[in-house]
This record gives structure tokens, C-alpha cells and sequence, in this order.
């Protein structure tokens, strides 16, 4: 006799009970699931969290703050690269959003949109280098949950469309400053061309769907409540947050949306690219 899967082990367990239990209990063991490998998805995120905290309330000797912050982010990149939790092709990906990340730091300290307020001998033009690894975080959460998940995409648009529409993106950045802020136009763009487009994951052995955009949503939302976490122990700080911390602006999830959205269609186009690559060399 084969093995029975999880689904008719859990059925076993639950036999006798009224089919509304058995529903409940299967989607809240699926849930936990769900959530243990967003959890194992988050590691280099988690690392950056405790960081913060602990150089916060507790300095370490030698080195400023942001310095020691730049050495524990360079040594858990290599650890995950080491460990085998991160592929070298991951690593290139996360190096690209560490530098697309620093680039808008650059920019946008010197604009005087937010500050670092601490001494670092690792501060370039205002900015410390370890703040391209909380950009860089994005990018390992979504590549490890690509990979946890098994995710496919649906009806992804071509190519041609999906790279100027995250170009126009990143670029809104840096030209609103300059010129008009066309991120709502930018957000329906996005409605528009991911419209029929769908994300897949398997939890358990079994496959569900989410539309594209309520993912950059959700990704979007739970990166502004980490954002309040970063700045309540001193990652940066925003103009109303001087004198003492308060609330991030809830208007700031639309440019986390914007960035998610960058971050997943760079993600998305480079794994197609190599999925193509594989394939044709098979």
C-alpha cells in the first residue's frame, strides 16, 4: 500500500467529527503552515529587526552603531550563502536590490526626506551602506518564499510591458521631486496590466491563487508596519519623527506598494529569464 498523504492522514484523525470542524481545523493546519515558511521566508528581515534593537539598547564597543549594523548584515549574507539557504543566483539578485536600494538612499537623504542622525565611518554623502540591506531584505524574503512556496505566475504580462511599467516606478522616486508625482497613475497602470494575472503557491500539498495585485497589496502593508519598527529603533528617521518617534504616515504604504512592485517584477523577470535559460538547455 502507498503512503497516505497529509489531507487522508488528517481525515483519519478527524473522522466523526461534523464536516465544519473538520474544515476549521484543516484551514487553520494550513494556515500555521502558511505562516512557519513566511516565517523561514523572513530570516534576513528578522536578522535586521534584532539588530536594530540590540545596538539600540545595548552598544557595542569599538565601532559606531552603524558600523557594527554594516558587519552583521555583510557576515548573515555570507552565513545564508554558506548555509545553502541562499543560492549564489539569489545573492546576485539581492546584491542588484542592495544597489538599487543604496541609490535611492543617496537620493533621497541628500532631497532631506529622511535622515540618518548617527555617526558611522560607513557613511557615504549622509547615508550608512547598511541601509541597501533592508532593500536588499525585500528581495531575499521574496526570492526564499518563491522558492519555500513554489510559486508560479499566471497570465504574466510580457516582458516588454513588465520593464518600463517598474522603470517608470523606480523612476517616480526620484522625479516627483522635480516634477508631478504620478504614483496613482502608476498604481492603475498596474491594476490594468495585472488584471487577469494570478499568483500560485502550494502550502501542504495542495496549490491555492491569489490575484497579482492583492499580493503587492499585502507585501506592500506588512512592509509599512516593519517600517514603524525600523524607525522605532533608530534605522532612520523621518522629519516628524526629530524630536521624539511617532507613527509613520499611513500615505507611506502607497510608495512601499510601488516598491514591492518593483521588487516582485525584478524577481519575477529574472526567475522567468532563468526558468527560459533551463529549459533551453535542457
Amino acid at each position: 500500500m502507498g503512503q497516505l498523504s497529509d489531507y487522508s492522514k488528517q481525515d483519519l484523525r478527524l473522522s466523526g467529527k461534523s464536516p465544519f470542524v473538520i474544515k476549521v481545523k484543516r484551514a487553520s493546519h494550513q494556515l500555521l503552515r502558511f505562516g512557519w515558511e513566511q516565517a523561514l521566508s523572513c530570516l534576513f528581515p528578522v536578522v535586521i529587526f534584532a539588530s536594530l534593537a540590540i545596538t539600540q539598547f545595548l552598544p557595542l564597543p569599538f565601532l559606531p552603531r552603524y558600523d557594527w549594523l554594516l558587519i552583521i548584515f555583510v557576515m548573515m549574507q555570507w552565513w545564508m550563502v554558506r548555509a545553502g539557504i541562499e543560492t549564489r543566483d539569489e545573492l546576485k539578485v539581492i546584491t542588484l536590490f542592495h544597489l538599487i536600494g543604496l541609490t535611492l538612499e543617496l537620493f533621497k537623504v541628500n532631497m532631506e526626506s529622511w535622515t540618518y542622525p548617527e555617526e558611522g565611518y560607513s557613511k557615504v554623502l549622509g547615508v550608512p551602506l547598511y541601509s541597501g540591506f533592508m532593500y536588499a531584505s525585500v528581495a531575499s524574503y521574496l526570492c526564499q518564499a518563491w522558492r519555500r512556496l513554489d510559486v508560479e505566475l499566471i497570465k504574466w504580462p510580457p516582458f516588454w510591458v513588465v520593464v518600463p511599467l517598474a522603470s517608470a516606478i523606480y523612476m517616480n522616486f526620484f522625479w516627483h521631486h522635480f516634477w508631478i508625482d504620478v504614483r496613482w497613475w502608476l498604481s492603475g497602470l498596474v491594476i490594468i496590466v495585472f488584471w487577469r494575472s494570478w499568483v500560485t503557491y502550494v502550502v501542504g500539498g495542495k496549490r491555492y491563487r491569489m490575484p497579482i495585485a492583492l499580493s503587492f497589496v499585502l507585501i506592500g502593508f506588512f512592509i509599512w508596519i516593519a517600517e514603524n519598527i525600523a524607525t522605532f529603533f533608530g534605522a532612520w528617521k523621518y522629519p516628524n519623527q526629530t524630536d521624539a518617534w511617532s507613527l509613520v504616515h499611513l500615505g507611506k504604504v502607497s510608495s512601499w506598494l510601488l516598491l514591492v512592485i518593483v521588487s516582485f517584477l525584478i524577481v519575477a523577470t529574472l526567475k522567468l529569464v532563468k526558468g527560459k535559460t533551463r529549459n533551453a538547455g535542457e
